[in-house]
This record gives C-alpha cells, sequence and structure tokens, in this order.
C-alpha cells in the first residue's frame, strides 16, 4: 500500500493539523485495524455524526464542527481509499473539490470528490475505482464523483465557470501530490478564467441567482445558502478572492488590506450565525436542506433560545436576527465586490470628475472629494443619494465612499433630523423623476434610511408568522413605494393604464410615497399601527416642512390605509349605503385617488400570490362606484329604487341589441326581487335574463353556465338556476373545490316562485380567469352532476391541505352583526382556510335552516376571512338565540374538520 499526501482541511497547505476531538486522532488507526470495514466504516460514521450533533447542541462554535466534520469524512474517505482502491490506484490522486475541498461540511452537505488521473490507458483502473465508490455509498456517505484527467479539467473548467470554481478549491486527500499540482498551473489565472473574466463571471453568477430569488432576501421562506446575502454570498467573495490574490480565507484578505478587522470580525460573525442555522437545518431535518421552511423556524427558534414576548413571538425574534444578518452580508458584499472591481477591472488613471463640493465622479463611480466629507457637511450623507439620482450613468459608489457612509452613520442624529437642509435633501429624493424607490433601497442597504426615519430601522427585518405577508415589513414598504412608482412611469402604462392616469394626476405624489413610508412602520409596538403610524407620520411631516394640510392628508392615508381594501372584499359593494358610507369616509376626490393608489401599491406588495386579477377588477369598481358618488355629492346620494330603474334600463338596451324580446325579460324579471336588481349590474342581468328567458320555464332540471364575468374581465362567472334549493351552495362549493377553483364571492338570490338564482365569481389557481373553453364545459357538467344528485348530502373534497397551511392553527371565530336596511343579519367567519370550507358551511347554515342571501370570500394566507349576508326562513334577520346556535354549530364542524385534517 502507498502512503497517502493529505492536505487537512481546514489548514493552509504544510500546515500542522489543528486540534481535533479525541476520537478523530485516533480514527485512522482503528479503521486500518479493521476485520469486517462496512460495519466498522459505517459505525465510526454514525458516531462521529452523532459527536457533532451533541458537540453543536453543547454550544460549541460551528466554525470548529464545520471543518471537524470535514476532517471526520477526510479520515473515513482516506482509509476507504487504501482498503478499497489499494495499490492499482497508487499514481491516481483522491481529490476533495467544492465545498469540502475548502473543508467545510454540515452534517448533510455534499461530499464532492474528484480522482485525477495521469494521460494514458483509464480502463485499468475502473474496477478500483467501482469497488471504492460502492463502498462508500454502502457506508452512507453520499458522494458526488467524477474521474478526470488534467487535460479534462482544464477542458471543462474553460468551458463553465462554475466547473472552474468547483476545481480551484480542490485539496488533496491521497494519492501523488504532482498530480494535484499539475491540475492547478493548468487552471491557472495565465491559462484560463483571467481574474478579470472570473471576476465578470462570478458577478454576473451572483446577479441571476439574485434574480431567482426576486432580488430579495426577505421571503416568507428564504434559502439559507441562495437566497440574496446567503452563504453564497460570503463565497463569491471568497472564491473572487482566491482567484485574484491567492487568499484561501477571509482573514487572508483582512492580511491583503482588503477587509477592515471590523469588516472581518462581521463577515466572519455573519458567517457563523448562518452556518449555525444551516448545522440545525440539517440536524432536525436529516437531509440536506437549506430553505427556512415555516416547518422548521419555530423548532429553530426554541432551539436556539429565543421565547416569546409581549408582541414579538420567538419565531419572528429569531427571522429577524436572520434577515439582519443576510443584510449585513449583502452590504458587506456590495462593499468587497466594489473593491476588487476597482483592484482588477478600474482604470487607475481614471481622472476624477467634480459633481458637486463633496462629490465626484471617477471610472463612473461616485466617490467622495475627500476623507473629510462627511464630518464637515453630514448632510451629504444624503446629498449622496440625490447626486446618484441626478447621474443616472454613475453604476454605483466607490468602495472607500461606502466605507465612509457605514463610519460615519452616527453623524444622522436628533440634530441632524431637524436641520432643514436634511429636510430639502430628503423630499428632493422623493420627488425625483427617476431613481426614487433605487435610491430608497440603497439607504435602507447602506443604514441611512434607519437612522433618518428611527420608526424605520426599529423594522428593519420584523417578519410576522403568517402567510398573508410575504417578506419583512422594511421590504414590503419598499416594495410599495415601488409599486407606486411604476404607476408614475411610461414604461409601466400597460400594467395598470387608468391607475397611471390617476396617479399623475395627483397634486403631490411624494405624499403618497411617504404614506407608503409609514403605513407599517408602528407594527410590532401593540396597538393599531395604522392609529400609531400616523401619529408618527404627521409629525415627520411637519418636521420636513410640508403644510399642515399634506401632513393631516398623509395621517389619513396611513390611518385608513386597510379601509379601501376591506370593504371592497368584505362589504356588499352593490349596496348603495355601503358605497355612501365610503363616499363620506373619503369626503373628496382626492383623498379616493391617493387612497386607491395606496391600495393597490399595498396589497401587490404584500405577497405576490395575494394579488389577482379579480382584485384588480373589484377594486377598480369600487373605486369608479364612489367616484360617482362623490359627484353626485354627499347631500344627494344615490337611493335603492334609482338603482334598480337604472339598472333595469340599461339591461333592456343589452336584451333589446341581442334581439331578446321584451315579453321573455318580463316572464324572467317577473320572478325577481329588488335585491336582486341592488346586487347585480346591468350586464350581468342582461346575461342572466338571456340565459333563463332561452330554457323551457317547465324544465326542473339545474340550469349552469360558465363565461367571462359580464362586464369585467377580472373573474369567471358560473351561474346556476336550481328549482329546489335544498344544499346548492354546499353542492356548488364543493364541486368547485375538488376542481381547484377559488371562490371569490358568490351572490344567492332567492326567486319568487321559490327558485334560487347563484352567481359565483372564480378563479384558477393561477389567480387568472378560466381560458380554456372546454374546462368551461367540463365545470358546466360537472355542476349538473353534483346539483341533480337526489341525496341531501354534498360530495366530499378531497384535495390535500398545503404543506404551510398545515403549520397554523387558526380558532374558529364567529361574529354577528345587524344589516337593518336590507333586513338580514351579516355573519363573519374567521377560520383555517382548508378545501372544502365553503361547502362545511353551507351544509351547516342548511342544518340551522339559514337561508343564505350572499358571500364574500377572502382568504388571507392561512386564514379564510369570510363574510356571508344570511336570513331566517321568512327573509328577517336572525334572533340572539339563532345566532348562539349557528356560532356553536359552526365552530363544532369547523373545529372537527381541522382536527380531522
Amino acid at each position: 500500500m502507498h502512503t497517502p499526501t493529505t492536505e487537512v482541511a481546514g489548514a493552509p497547505v504544510g500546515a500542522a493539523p489543528p486540534e481535533t476531538w479525541e476520537f478523530l486522532r485516533a480514527l485512522p488507526a482503528r479503521l486500518a485495524a479493521s476485520g469486517d470495514p462496512l460495519p466498522d466504516f459505517r459505525a465510526a460514521r454514525q458516531h462521529g455524526d452523532a459527536e457533532l450533533a451533541r458537540r453543536f447542541e453543547a454550544g460549541e462554535a460551528v466554525e470548529i464542527l464545520v471543518h471537524d466534520r470535514a476532517r471526520l469524512v477526510d479520515a473515513l474517505l482516506v482509509q476507504a481509499w487504501e482498503r478499497q482502491a489499494g495499490a492499482d490506484t497508487a499514481e491516481l490522486a483522491l481529490v476533495a473539490v467544492g465545498g469540502y475541498g475548502r473543508g467545510e461540511l454540515l452534517p448533510c452537505s455534499d461530499i464532492d470528490v474528484m480522482v485525477l488521473l495521469p494521460q494514458g490507458n483509464q480502463q485499468c483502473w475502473t474496477g478500483a475505482l467501482e469497488r471504492f465508490f460502492a463502498f462508500l455509498w454502502d457506508l452512507g456517505l453520499e458522494i458526488g464523483h467524477s474521474v478526470r484527467t488534467i487535460d479534462d479539467c482544464q477542458r471543462e473548467a474553460l468551458a463553465d465557470v462554475s466547473v472552474a470554481t468547483t476545481l480551484i478549491e480542490a485539496r488533496l486527500l491521497a494519492g501523488p501530490a504532482r498530480l494535484l499540482a499539475g491540475m492547478r498551473a493548468a487552471l491557472a489565472p495565465d491559462r484560463l478564467w483571467s481574474s478579470r473574466d472570473f471576476f465578470d463571471a462570478k458577478v454576473r453568477e451572483q446577479t441571476e441567482r439574485h434574480h431567482r430569488y426576486h432580488d430579495t432576501a426577505y421571503n416568507l421562506e428564504p434559502n439559507v445558502k441562495q437566497s440574496p446575502g446567503g452563504l453564497r454570498d460570503i463565497q463569491t467573495i471568497a472564491w473572487v478572492a482566491k482567484r485574484h490574490f491567492g487568499a484561501g480565507n477571509l482573514q487572508e484578505l483582512a492580511d491583503h488590506g482588503f477587509l477592515t478587522p471590523r469588516e472581518l470580525a462581521q463577515l466572519s460573525a455573519a458567517q457563523a450565525h448562518l452556518w449555525r442555522i444551516r448545522f440545525a437545518l440539517h440536524l432536525i431535518t436529516q437531509r440536506r436542506e437549506d430553505r427556512l421552511l415555516f416547518d422548521h423556524q419555530l423548532r429553530l427558534a426554541r432551539m436556539f433560545g429565543y421565547e416569546d414576548a409581549t408582541y414579538t413571538l420567538a419565531v419572528e425574534q429569531f427571522m429577524q436576527r436572520y434577515y439582519r444578518t443576510v443584510m449585513t452580508v449583502a452590504w458587506l458584499n456590495e462593499l468587497l465586490l466594489q473593491l476588487f472591481r476597482e483592484e482588477i477591472l478600474a482604470d487607475r488613471d481614471a481622472p476624477a470628475v467634480p459633481l458637486s463640493p463633496s462629490f465626484q465622479e471617477r471610472d463612473e463611480y461616485l466617490e467622495v472629494t475627500s476623507p473629510e466629507v462627511f464630518v464637515r457637511n453630514p448632510g451629504a450623507l444624503l446629498e449622496l443619494f440625490v447626486v446618484l439620482q441626478q447621474n443616472p450613468r454613475l453604476r454605483g459608489v466607490r468602495a472607500n465612499t461606502l466605507r465612509l457612509v457605514t463610519e460615519n452613520l452616527w453623524l444622522i442624529d436628533e440634530e441632524f433630523r431637524q436641520h432643514p437642509r436634511n429636510h430639502r435633501l430628503f423630499l428632493e429624493i422623493l420627488r425625483a423623476p427617476a431613481g426614487v424607490t433605487h435610491e430608497l433601497r440603497r439607504m435602507n442597504l447602506y443604514g441611512v434610511l434607519g437612522r433618518y426615519i428611527p420608526a424605520f430601522g426599529r423594522i428593519v427585518g420584523r417578519m410576522q408568522y403568517d402567510l398573508f405577508h410575504a417578506y419583512t415589513v422594511d421590504a414590503h414598504t419598499l416594495f410599495v413605494v415601488s409599486n407606486l412608482r411604476r404607476f408614475a412611469l411610461e414604461r409601466y402604462d400597460h400594467e395598470f393604464p387608468r391607475l397611471a392616469q390617476i396617479f399623475r394626476a395627483l397634486p403631490r405624489p411624494e405624499l403618497a410615497y411617504l404614506a407608503a413610508l409609514f403605513h407599517d412602520l408602528a407594527k410590532g409596538r401593540g396597538g393599531d399601527h395604522s392609529e400609531l403610524g400616523a401619529v408618527d407620520a404627521e409629525a415627520f411631516c411637519l418636521e420636513q416642512g410640508l403644510s399642515p394640510y399634506d401632513g393631516r392628508l398623509v395621517a389619513w392615508l396611513v390611518r385608513h390605509h386597510l379601509a379601501l381594501s376591506v370593504t371592497a372584499q368584505k362589504k356588499d359593494i352593490a349596496d348603495p349605503q355601503v358605497v355612501n358610507a365610503f363616499a363620506r369616509l373619503v369626503g373628496d376626490q382626492t383623498h379616493l385617488d391617493y387612497l386607491y393608489v395606496l391600495t393597490v401599491a399595498d396589497v401587490r406588495g404584500t405577497n405576490p400570490k395575494l394579488w389577482n386579477s379579480w382584485k384588480a377588477s373589484l377594486f377598480d369598481e369600487f373605486h369608479e362606484r364612489v367616484r360617482q358618488a362623490l359627484r353626485r355629492g354627499l347631500e344627494s346620494p344615490i337611493d335603492r329604487e334609482q338603482l334598480i330603474a337604472e339598472t333595469q334600463s340599461q339591461a333592456r338596451e343589452l336584451l333589446a341589441a341581442e334581439r331578446v324580446a321584451a315579453a321573455a325579460i318580463d316572464r324572467v324579471w317577473a320572478g325577481l326581487t329588488d335585491d336582486y336588481f341592488l346586487c347585480y349590474s346591468a350586464a350581468e342581468v342582461a346575461w342572466h335574463t338571456a340565459r333563463l328567458g332561452a330554457r323551457d320555464p317547465a324544465d326542473p332540471s339545474p340550469l349552469v353556465a360558465v363565461a367571462d364575468q359580464p362586464g369585467h374581465g377580472g373573474a369567471t362567472v358560473i351561474l346556476v338556476h336550481t328549482r329546489g334549493r335544498r344544499h346548492s351552495f354546499a353542492r356548488t362549493t364543493a364541486a368547485l373545490d375538488q376542481l381547484g377553483l377559488s371562490i371569490v364571492d358568490a351572490r344567492i338570490t332567492p326567486t319568487a316562485d321559490g327558485a334560487s338564482l347563484d352567481s359565483y365569481l372564480v378563479l384558477e389557481d393561477t389567480g387568472l380567469p378560466i381560458c380554456d373553453r372546454q374546462r368551461m364545459a367540463g365545470i358546466e357538467r360537472l355542476l349538473r352532476q353534483a346539483l341533480a344528485v337526489a341525496s341531501s348530502d354534498a360530495p366530499a373534497v378531497a384535495r390535500r391541505v398545503p404543506r404551510q397551511v398545515r403549520m397554523f392553527t387558526t380558532p374558529t371565530q364567529v361574529a354577528f352583526s345587524a344589516d337593518a336596511a336590507n333586513r338580514r343579519t351579516i355573519l363573519e367567519l374567521v377560520a383555517g382556510d382548508r378545501p372544502g370550507l365553503l361547502s362545511e358551511v353551507g351544509k351547516v347554515l342548511w342544518d340551522q335552516r339559514v337561508e343564505l342571501r350572499g358571500a364574500k370570500i377572502m382568504t388571507v394566507g392561512e386564514r379564510a376571512e369570510d363574510v356571508f349576508y344570511v336570513t331566517d326562513e321568512g327573509g328577517g334577520p336572525l334572533e340572539a338565540p339563532r345566532q348562539q346556535a349557528l356560532a356553536e354549530s359552526l365552530t363544532r364542524a369547523l373545529d372537527a374538520r381541522d382536527a380531522a385534517a
């Protein structure tokens, strides 16, 4: 047997092996003496992994553990190479590559190795290598392996920078050192991937990776390794440093003067924290899991010692620490890549072009005119972002200036915040024709925004443990500003042409941006965040020198930023009283328009899955109804009779154009109530009438029709007309649920002859209306079959509860309120969003002999917040005893359903 030459994991080549635990020191001799290799090797691996887990749980530094796991695998692989490959492979080199080559292994990390071959016949080694790799798999190690010659390495590295990256981290485990030295020479920067080319490729690779994660680290379930600010961003720094400087670790980068001691400490602490999270993820999942899924966040928060506080859950504290860590990594990544860019790519002789007394341009990047700029003129900490907006050709900020910003953040104190010049600079940033969102995000990353608005600093990294809010509060806030900015820019007119027109007509768009900045800043303080935020917003606006009217307007927007969304989604916007009440709330067209654009921007920025064509149509319709109410004047609101007459008149015109006979119209309308004409638009009435008028009045079978929503493009409408109304709602909703359709609105209208005319607005699970005509026809057939069954039971819904939803327990809440004007009761239900929920509600309503008149369906993350309009059998509101009995039945049925799920 040959004696292997091994480069120790976690130590520079040629250095003495670091101290390891006793088990590892004795392991090579123990394995070498084993008479039954596979069981002994497997037992050694299991014992070593268990010992590492125990040390982790005892709080030992994770930096030691990740290197010790690499050393454990080293010992196993080297001894396995000796025993399984033997003398047949004396001319071959066993090499660790990738993260294993760096000597960094988490409990379930990939173990990537390469067998480096000399030139010549490779067949003679095939059998030995097959035995070796089979033994490793039997041992329980997940090995990624390749077998290459030096020429193979050079060719594949030249074709793919990711292969080159993996190979430049190669570390010898066993075999001739000359082979690895030959490979390193073949991959040297003068042969392929020069420092310049390698830097460009890795930056491009990082940019593409960030795009895959929507350029934000602040998702509900981030990837600790791949998301922006994750471990891969630290590795990108290390790869470029290794390629250009030959630096093997962050300390060597500091020795080169490219990291200050403070930055080294920050980056090392961030890496250690992310390693700890990833190490714990591997332990609790027993697999290579790098996603911080909801399933794991609660367990990790407990494992890391967090406890629920008065206003913040333990898991929210844990995740805030994570988000702030990745924000630090993102900042240092930008700083160091800029340093490398200046070292590797920059024109060292580029002249400085003055831009202002404080700033100049050099080689397309912004820098200060002297290191004392911020001390002499603290306002330059805001002016920097104004200059970037005014000079869009600038590609960024030079590294020395980035460092100076961080070092001088302490200058942004109360005196700074009260200075009129700084007020003007901040408002200039908001009023700029371009770059508003970009610079606000840069201000947040650099720490300036949180210093200038302390309330913003407190919510940086704050998450809410639910499925509704997809981002941290600070990330969401800046997404809302970004969405508002899209309304202002002509290149996005195709997205929301009407909203763009409304936004550009606003007298002062910066007031909308200020409302967006403050609308959620009071979260986590306790109390109503809208009310608390409104107080902060008005005080800030007045400090900035805005007029009292503008300050009150911004405060009003913050206080009522949820009003339009909640009203449109949870109330009957066809009811004139609802529209008139909202018109009185807003008071004038200006307040309505500001609130409308803010609402759409807010909902779109809360969760990418939350916004859909139905909400766009709903909000637009409600805005138009309120606008018309304001035009009529608050003193002369529209009444029921006028609205019914207008709807009927417009519907007759539409039906006449379709050549529907007046006699058929009269016959259909004779069975419809005034409530029906209040519920539907003229286009909807015309469509219903045409379908009902075309069928035989004596036909007892259900009528089912599926079409695009008349008068709107936001949803697909399903019309159901049944003679016997028994279980119609429960059956219909169960069938639609089983088809994977989301019901967003339901209107149930009894007719004079005892039938029911029901309308359901539905979306596909993509959030879009149904486009496939064959699918529409299939839905019609299935619904007819479901409604024609004689049994009183609704079909069961077999769809599974999504993984994320299963992580949350939402107690069932039932509340009642009176709708005296319409002689009905409003039932508000909060429950866990589960397949079959609406069908279950429908069954309970029938069992309790409660008549359903309509429903507004609203899903808020893992929760359903639905509103049902109900009456007793006589068409009147429910009395208190009936309400209590209904509440108890609903709670019993839904809690039993959740327990079964």
